[in-house]
């Protein structure tokens, strides 16, 4: 009974690695400066492929409303 205990526990991890990455979108509020440079480092360096999340970050702008955009989907 143990060892099918232990072996549904491993089943059940091996499952979990195997979901799809998760898709972000980072809207930002402004076009695209210094201050946002860290969202782009993360991406370069495959930080957020580490956490399993496939993250796409869209430049804002003077007529880009962040919450309207992805409210909007």
């Amino acid at each position: 009974m143990k060892h099918l205990m232990t072996a549904a526990a491993l089943m059940m991890g091996a499952a979990g690695a195997a979901q799809a990455a998760d898709d972000v979108t980072l809207q930002l509020k402004w076009v695209t400066q210094a201050q946002f440079a860290g969202y782009y480092v993360a991406l370069d360096k495959g930080f957020y492929e580490e956490e399993d999340l496939n993250v796409t970050i869209l430049p804002g702008g003077p007529d880009i409303a962040p919450t309207q955009v992805i409210a909007g989907g």
